[in-house]
Parts: structure tokens; C-alpha cells; sequence
């Protein structure tokens, strides 16, 4: 496995590589690093094609842009033909993780000769984190992200709205990013209850308040202790008050979103894809079946869509074989060698 560093689109990325043959770009979401794809990495690389997995920007071993402006769909795109560029790559299969996932999407929106095929985890097209088609009150009478955030925080506690408020959540989850850490992933997995936030109030409530402490001591069968320190000492490279600025500043991007990609979730998207999600994943609650149901209309050439069994939100990690299974096959058919 390499290491390298490319500058692009006025910062600097960090990214790992293995393997030689058709390009795969893995792409994160929050929390997570190019190590979230650890599992995938190897298998890929194995089955004779090259896995390239990033430090998203504002994550890792990446630069940290600290404003919210810098995170919108099109400048995370021309990241990553950056990417490719910089690697005299032409085309790649596009893998993405919650918003690493939102990522991809809008990649084969704004670059789609650079896109091969999708490979989205946990995150369908256009719903969920932006502009999403699937609701009809919204197509209606347009309103922004984080007004309807707003709205929902008046009945209770809602972590995309507290999260738009710049300083809070940056000194609240900066000066405890251990426990942070352990607890999200614990409340996002097959396990967890994330959607316990409901229970509590906006007001006077931080995020690890809603957050409850593991039920099982660390080594849990998908994430050892090493993997909590690995990442908890790759967030905090920059310090405390940048710690976590990647996936804050995305939610703070969504108005941007919002404003500037009003094509993202309601045109069409023609390159073959996959979805895969775990079948214990809090955001299927969230997105509703309809929303699901609804994404074949919009990516015509969806080569499937397969919930993961025994899995939450992080189907990669855990439950990596399943994963590959599904990733291999679909990368088989559409990057043959």
C-alpha cells in the first residue's frame, strides 16, 4: 500500500493506493478516513484493479478549510478529477460512504466521462442530505436545509441543525473526541440507537448528550481498540478546534448545496450503479421506503440494490465480506479487465 500526496484544486489531499489494472476511488463520509475502507482496499487491489482510497478534504491527513463554503458538491467533485488527473487516470468507479456517497452522485452529475459506474453505501441518490425529488411538499413550496432543520429541532434535538451553528460543535466534540468516536460509531451500527436523539430537547442538549455509551466494551467484533485510536489521532493531527471541521462543514454546506446543485436528486443520473446498504441502518428509518423505491426512476441503469444483513451504518466495516461480494461483482461487470 502507498502513501501519497497530490495538490489539487488549491489544497493539498492525502490518499492510499494499492494494486494495478481499472481505477476504483473510495470516498468517505463522517466519521471516517481512507481507513474506513481498509477492508475493501486489499480485496480490490487482489481481484486485479487499482484502489485508490482518499483523506477527504477537512479530514485526516488532507487540508482543513475551515469555511463551510468549501465543501459544496462541485468543489468535492473537481477534487476528485484532481485526483485523477494528478494520477493519469482517465475514467474510475466511483465508491462512496454517507457523504462520500452524496459525493459520487453528484460526480456523475458534473463529470460523468470521468465516472464508470457508482458504487453508493448507505446514502441513495438525492435523498437524505440535499435536494431530495422524492418529496413532493418540498418540490412545492422550496425551503432551505437548514430551515427545515430548524423546524424539526423545535420538537427535539436534531444534530443537522446543531451542527450549523459554527463554534459549538467544534469545541463540544474537540475536547472529548475519543469518547465522540467511540460513541458514533457504536450508535450508527447494527447495534446502536442513534435514533434515541429524538427523545431529547434542543435546548441545553449537546450531541454526546444524546449519544448513549456502548453497550459492549471495545473490541466489538467489526472495530478493535487500535482502530479508535488510529482514528481518533488522525481527526486530531490539526487540533481540537479542526478536529471534526470536514463533516461539520458539510452539513453546513447543504444550503450551499441547496442553491448552487438544484440538479442534484432530481436529474436523471444514467451511469451504472449500485446501492448497498446495512439492513440495521438508522438512515433507512430516516429515508423512508418510498425514497428507495423511488431511485430506479432516477438511475435507470441501478445494477441492484442489496440491504446488508447483521450490518448498520457502516456495512463496509462491518460486515467487509458481504460488502466485497457485492462490490467485486459489480466492478466485474462494468471495469473488465
Amino acid at each position: 500500500m502507498e502513501q501519497l500526496e497530490i495538490e489539487t484544486n488549491g489544497i493539498r489531499l492525502h490518499l492510499v493506493t494499492e494494486g494495478e489494472g481499472p481505477a476504483v476511488l473510495f470516498c468517505h463520509g463522517f466519521p471516517g478516513l481512507w481507513y474506513s475502507w481498509r477492508h475493501q482496499i486489499p480485496a480490490v487491489a487482489q481481484a486485479g484493479f487499482r484502489a485508490i482510497a482518499l483523506d477527504m478534504r477537512g479530514y485526516g491527513r488532507s487540508d482543513r478549510p475551515v469555511e463551510a463554503s468549501e465543501y459544496g458538491n462541485q468543489t468535492l467533485v473537481r477534487d476528485l478529477t484532481g485526483v485523477l488527473d494528478a494520477l493519469e487516470i482517465d475514467r474510475a468507479v466511483f465508491v462512496g460512504h454517507d457523504f462520500g456517497a452524496q459525493t459520487c452522485w453528484a460526480a456523475a452529475l458534473h463529470a460523468q466521462d470521468r465516472v464508470a459506474g457508482i458504487v453508493s453505501i448507505a446514502v441513495p441518490y438525492g435523498v437524505g442530505f440535499s435536494n431530495d425529488a422524492s418529496n413532493e411538499a418540498a418540490k412545492s413550496k422550496p425551503r432551505r436545509p437548514s430551515e427545515t432543520y430548524a423546524r424539526i429541532a423545535e420538537k427535539h434535538f436534531l444534530h443537522m441543525h446543531y451542527f450549523q451553528q459554527v463554534g459549538v460543535a467544534e469545541a463540544e466534540l474537540g475536547a472529548r473526541p475519543r469518547v465522540f468516536l467511540e460513541r458514533i460509531h457504536w450508535a450508527l451500527s447494527a447495534r446502536g440507537r442513534l435514533l434515541d436523539f429524538k427523545k431529547f430537547p434542543s435546548e441545553g442538549t449537546g450531541y454526546l448528550d444524546v449519544l448513549a455509551e456502548p453497550a459492549a466494551s471495545l473490541p466489538w467484533p467489526w472495530f478493535s481498540e487500535a482502530d479508535l485510536d488510529y482514528i481518533v489521532a488522525e481527526y486530531m493531527r490539526t487540533g481540537a478546534s479542526t478536529a471534526f471541521i470536514g463533516g461539520l462543514n458539510s452539513y453546513r454546506a447543504m444550503d450551499l448545496n441547496w442553491e448552487r446543485d438544484p440538479d442534484y436528486g432530481r436529474a436523471t443520473i444514467d451511469t451504472a450503479a449500485l446501492f448497498l446498504c446495512g439492513e440495521r441502518d438508522p438512515v433507512l428509518q430516516i429515508i423512508t421506503a418510498k425514497s428507495l423505491a423511488s431511485m430506479p426512476e432516477r438511475v435507470p441503469n441501478l445494477r441492484g440494490s442489496h440491504l446488508i444483513p447483521n450490518a448498520g451504518h457502516f456495512a463496509q466495516q462491518e460486515q467487509p465480506d458481504a460488502v466485497n461480494e457485492h462490490l467485486l461483482d459489480f466492478l466485474r461487470g462494468e471495469l473488465p479487465g
